[in-house]
């Protein structure tokens, strides 16, 4: 597993040892930032479910300002700080041991809102609509926030929902697939 581009390509990453976390692989991850934004130009992003935080890191790579990594298990969370340490990313980055509901919860209590949201948790163990519904719901997404979902090739997402549009599906062989939206600015008028 490694950086795909940007400050920090090439640079290779921990995976979270164990079977508790599923890491993106370099041929998703390089697929799908080039739809969600080769290259930032700052912003904060949220990685739920971070597992080694490689699709966070990957977004500071590409020069998003800041990163909220958030995972449950305490390995990933030890591997996040280690890969973030490695890099030298320790200041643009927050990182939570909390499962996806307390921690949006505490997010929403601190009034942020994201450009980028990276949902890839455990595959069917998480339902995309109550996560994006919170989402929407509670302001967390900034005008045009881009929300990446990894999901299981059975979980299929809507093309539309709320203000939300697809802008890529995909699928990437075996179980992955992959969702990506971003508010459909249409709706917002």
């Amino acid at each position: 597993m490694r950086v795909i581009a940007g400050i920090h390509k090439g640079r290779a990453l921990k995976s979270v040892a164990g079977e508790s976390t599923r890491p993106t692989s370099d041929k998703v991850k390089e697929a799908v930032f080039q739809v969600m934004g080769p290259f930032f130009s700052g912003g904060l992003a949220l990685d739920l479910f971070a597992g080694s935080g490689s699709l966070g890191i990957e977004a500071l790579s590409r020069k998003m300002s800041k990163v909220i990594f958030i995972d449950k298990h305490p390995k990933a969370v030890q591997t996040i700080k280690e890969n973030l340490k490695s890099l030298q990313l320790e200041k643009q980055a927050e990182v939570y041991r909390n499962d996806a509901d307390r921690a949006l919860k505490a997010i929403t209590k601190r009034e942020l809102q994201f450009d980028l949201v990276l949902l890839d948790p455990p595959y069917k163990s998480k339902d995309y609509m109550e996560l994006l519904d919170y989402l929407i719901d509670h302001q967390l997404l900034k005008k045009k926030a881009i929300v990446y979902c990894e999901h299981d090739k059975s979980n299929i997402l809507p093309d539309t929902y709320k203000s939300l549009k697809a802008i890529k599906q995909a699928d990437y062989g075996g179980l992955v697939q992959v969702t990506i939206y971003q508010i459909d600015e249409r709706e917002e008028a």
